[in-house]
């Protein structure tokens, strides 16, 4: 998920620290008042640093859900699934790094920026198992699905499954590899999939505006910059 501002100087004190804090995590120091520019539409994108340790680690373990990144929500009361389909697919189309792959070429790893498309949301209904064992079946799947891993050279970086547990009771499970997002990042996505969810439901435009900088803009500025 994308998480930098292309100008540090209108954000208000707490943002600005709070956005040094992420680009010391990336391994560089900020450059107060320096902008991150939108890249060119052919250009390579290679990945950041923090990206490029999750890439080489599974390298040398592949198939490891190790750095799988999950969040279970508990939805009660009526839910719209066409609605929720629709806000994901959405989220997806906002923010790239959902939808790229990574692909070395000479063994040097690169992002990959796919086109927009639906997520593929896995429906489970549990309502015709006994209430004592249904708790039971929520959580053996939860665990099943957080422990899939990711291909990160095909698969999307957002999975989601949807547990119906009863006739307005959900757990929806939402499953990112840690080189797209981290807990930070989950948040602001759990926080536009409710607004898009919301606009969906009532059949408005997005309330979201559009994106300034993706996180692949960010990963070029950053081996620019060093």
């Amino acid at each position: 998920m994308d998480r930098y501002s292309t100008n540090p100087l209108d954000l208000s004190s707490k943002k600005r620290a709070l956005l040094d804090l992420l680009l010391r995590e990336e391994g560089i120091s900020p450059a107060h008042g320096e902008t991150i520019p939108r890249r060119h539409p052919d250009a390579s994108v290679p990945l950041s640093f923090a990206q490029e340790r999750l890439w080489y680690l599974d390298q040398l373990e592949p198939n490891s859900p190790l750095y799988n990144v999950s969040r279970a929500l508990r939805l009660r009361g009526p839910l719209d699934v066409k609605a929720l389909r629709k806000a994901l697919d959405t989220l997806v189309g906002r923010h790239e790094m959902l939808r790229t792959t990574i692909t070395a070429v000479n063994g040097v790893p690169a992002q990959i920026v796919g086109q927009s498309h639906n997520v593929d949301l896995k429906v489970i209904d549990l309502s015709n198992i006994s209430e004592t064992g249904r708790e039971g079946e929520v959580q053996r799947l939860l665990e099943e699905e957080t422990a899939h891993p990711f291909v990160l050279s095909s698969d999307l970086m957002l999975r989601a499954v949807l547990l119906k547990v009863g006739t307005d009771d959900h757990v929806l499970l939402l499953v990112m590899h840690h080189i797209a997002s981290d807990a930070w990042s989950m948040t602001v996505l759990l926080r536009e999939l409710g607004a898009l969810y919301d606009s969906a439901s009532c059949g408005t435009p997005s309330p979201l505006a559009e994106l300034p900088i993706q996180y692949a803009d960010f990963a070029i500025w950053q081996r620019q910059w060093l």
